[in-house]
């Protein structure tokens, strides 16, 4: 395991990895994310295909948020650094930009048949259902011929990420549609939070808390889609801005965690 998105690390890494590989005959499988899900930031993807100059091993890219969102035409990180022909294996699912369920693999033909072939696990698994299979190839045909759906997703990607930067928050490093905002508080106050967003505000925001981060972390997540509008985008903006203040007051550390968001939840 390298260090995440550090390019120094994985040479170290792979420099010990191939030396094991040539005394053991066996090879070397660099697995990453296309769009990391919970930060939101790339991975190098043209900086790591670019090792494989340097070190022989194949590449698998897990690019679940960046199929439909990254990319000409929505083809994914890859296709956003144009290094598509270096990635061996790629992930992708229908549960993201395609609002469905179920995943894929894509690689070589030769690649393809093995796993067919050998994923025991797999073997006897239910397939897709005929109705999703077929909403699955309408999503790809509008992802294919509209690409202003694509345009309107990162205007209001910008519109959002420029607005909560404006407003002091901190998003982190992120370079696609996954805006995560960082604030400080334990699990009671995240959870009075979100409950907050949802029953007064009408927004729906995950969170995530200890164990994923450190203790004391919260992180709200936000991923815009392209139906949302910059009055969307202005009522988020203002939401946050009023939770963040009752986070910074103490509000929510002295309220009792919830049990379940009934009519009678108000923040209070």
């Amino acid at each position: 395991m390298y260090a995440h998105n550090d390019m120094e690390s994985l040479r170290l890494q792979l420099k010990h990895a191939t030396e094991l590989a040539e005394q053991q005959g066996g090879g070397v499988l660099v697995i990453t994310e296309g769009v990391f899900g919970m930060k939101g930031d790339c991975g190098k993807l043209d900086e790591i295909v670019a090792l494989k100059k340097e070190f022989p091993f194949r590449l698998l890219v897990d690019d679940a948020h960046g199929f439909g969102t990254m990319g000409p035409g929505g083809r994914g990180t890859a296709a956003h650094y144009g290094v598509v022909d270096g990635v061996d294996v790629l992930f992708n699912t229908f549960a993201k930009s395609m609002a469905g369920i179920g995943a894929f693999v894509s690689g070589p033909k030769w690649l393809i048949y093995l796993l067919r072939y050998n994923m025991r696990s797999q073997l006897y698994a239910k397939s897709l259902p005929m109705p999703m299979v077929i909403g699955a190839l309408k999503r790809l045909d509008l992802i294919r011929k509209h690409p202003e759906y694509q345009e309107k997703l990162w205007e209001i990607t910008r519109a959002l990420q420029g607005g909560l930067k404006k407003n002091g928050f901190d998003i982190g490093p992120t370079n696609s549609p996954v805006t995560p905002v960082f604030l400080k508080g334990g699990i009671p106050e995240a959870t009075n939070l979100v409950v907050d967003l949802r029953e007064n505000h009408g927004i729906f925001c995950s969170m995530v808390v200890y164990p994923v981060i450190p203790k004391g972390e919260i992180i709200l997540r936000i991923i815009p889609t392209a139906v949302h509008t910059l009055e969307d985008v202005n009522v988020t903006i203002e939401a946050f801005k009023a939770v963040r203040s009752k986070l910074q007051d103490g509000i929510y550390a002295q309220l009792p965690i919830p049990v379940r968001a009934d009519e009678g939840f108000l923040v209070r």
